[in-house]
Order: structure tokens, then sequence, then C-alpha cells
């Protein structure tokens, strides 16, 4: 089984925020078009998120501290 890695982890979720926020828009229309872009947004604000995140080992819990202010 692999160790976990938590500063690679974190890297990851930092490579697929950059990965989202870089790709572009398929050739969508509408509706399409529009959920498309609103998955974007909502995927980079959760790998961002993850990848801003500090870590520790408390009681036997992995804890994730995520900055909430700029």
């Amino acid at each position: 089984m692999a160790q976990l890695d938590m500063d690679e982890f974190l890297a990851r979720f930092a490579d697929r925020a950059t990965a989202v926020k870089e790709r572009g828009v398929p050739p969508l229309e509408g509706e399409a078009r529009r959920a498309f872009v609103e998955s974007a947004e909502k995927d980079y604000l959760d790998y961002s998120l993850i990848a801003s995140a500090s870590w520790s080992v408390e009681d036997g819990q992995l804890v994730l501290r995520i900055p909430i202010s700029g």
C-alpha cells in the first residue's frame, strides 16, 4: 500500500487547480456552456481550497486547516 505524502497530495490539488484555470471551454452553446463554466469554477474553488490547506495529525485524525480570508 502506498504511503500518503501530504505535501505531495496538496501539490496535486494545486496542479489540478492550475489545470482547471488554464483549460479552454469546448465548443458548447447555451445551457451546456453555462453548465461547463459553472462546473469549472466550482472545480477550481475546490482544488484551490484544498491546495491552500495546512495539515496536521491530531488524535489520530488528519486535520486540514483551510484559510478563508485573503
